[in-house]
C-alpha cells in the first residue's frame, strides 16, 4: 500500500510503502493503447496484478528508510521495480527537482540511476545516530522527513534559476527558449543541469512530460486528448515516450501507484 502528502520541506513529498495484497486488476480505462488486455497486461479473462508499481522517472531525488538503513535514490531515466518491500516497509522524502544535490551534497549526475546507502555519502557515526533515532520513533515517516528538514536547514540554498528551470520546461517551453530567457548558454544549461537533475535539460523536459501525461491520463483525460495536452505532438509520440521512459505502455501504468 503507498501513501503519500506534501512535505513541511517546500516542494517536497513524504511517502510509504507498506506490504499488502496485491492490486487486483483494474477494469477497462477510456482510450486505451492496447485491445484486448487489461490495463495490467492480462488478457481477456485473466486476472494478473504486478506486485510492485515501477518507479517512473520524475526529476527528483529521494532520501529512503526502511528498518535499519537509509539510501539514497538517485534520478531516475527508466522504470525502476523494487524486488521486494521489507516488513517495515519504505518510508521515503522525494525532493523537488533539482534540490536534493544541494540539501544531500552530491552531485545528481553521480547518483543517476542508482540507489545508494547514505554512508557512501555522509560520516557513518552520523548515518547511524540518524538510523536509530528513526528505527525507534512512533512514526517513522515523520521521523525522516525531520531529518531532511534539518538537513535543509543547514544547507546552502538551492539555486533559483535552476528552479526557473523546472518551472519553463514543466509548462513545455523549448529548452532552447528557456536558456535564452534565463541568460544561459546551451553547454552551461547542460552542465548544470548535469549537477542537478542528472542529466541535461532535454531529458528532464522529457521526463516531466511524461509525469503531466501521467496525471492526466490517471484522471481518465482519453489518451489522444491526454497526448495533445501533455505536449506531445500526438498519440503515437506519448506512446513512444512512454515506452523509452517507462518501459510499458499507458494503459499498463494509468492505476498504479
Amino acid at each position: 500500500m503507498y501513501a503519500e502528502r506534501a512535505s513541511r520541506l517546500p516542494g517536497a513529498i513524504v511517502w510509504s510503502r507498506v506490504p499488502g495484497p496485491p492490486a487486483p486488476a483494474p477494469g477497462p480505462e477510456t482510450g486505451r493503447e492496447e485491445s484486448g488486455t487489461d490495463a495490467w497486461g492480462a488478457g481477456p479473462g485473466e486476472a494478473f496484478a504486478a506486485p510492485f508499481a515501477p518507479v517512473l522517472p520524475d526529476g527528483c531525488m529521494d532520501l529512503l528508510w526502511t528498518e535499519g538503513r537509509l539510501l539514497v535514490a538517485g534520478p531516475d531515466t527508466g522504470p525502476y521495480v523494487p524486488d521486494e518491500v521489507p516488513s517495515a516497509g519504505w518510508a521515503g522524502v522525494r525532493f523537488f527537482p533539482g534540490t536534493a544535490p544541494t540539501y544531500l551534497g552530491v552531485p545528481a549526475d553521480e547518483l543517476r540511476d542508482r540507489r545508494v546507502e547514505l554512508t557512501d555519502l555522509w560520516p557513518a557515526s552520523e548515518v547511524r545516530r540518524l538510523t536509530a533515532r528513526i528505527d525507534t520513533a512512533a512514526d517513522p515517516v515523520t521521523a525522516l522527513e525531520e531529518v531532511a528538514l534539518r538537513r535543509a536547514a543547514d544547507s546552502e540554498q538551492p539555486d533559483p534559476v535552476l528552479l526557473e528551470v523546472v518551472a519553463a520546461l514543466d509548462e513545455g517551453r523549448p529548452v532552447a527558449r528557456t536558456a535564452d530567457e534565463l541568460g544561459l548558454g546551451a553547454r552551461q544549461l547542460h552542465r548544470r543541469s548535469l549537477t542537478a537533475f542528472g542529466y541535461g535539460p532535454k531529458t528532464l523536459a522529457r521526463v516531466l512530460r511524461l509525469q503531466r501525461a501521467l496525471v492526466l491520463a490517471r484522471d481518465g483525460v482519453p489518451f489522444a486528448e491526454t497526448a495533445l495536452r501533455a505536449g506531445f505532438a500526438d498519440q503515437a509520440h506519448l506512446a513512444r515516450d512512454v515506452r523509452e521512459l517507462a518501459g510499458s505502455t499507458l494503459g499498463e501504468l494509468v492505476g498504479l501507484r
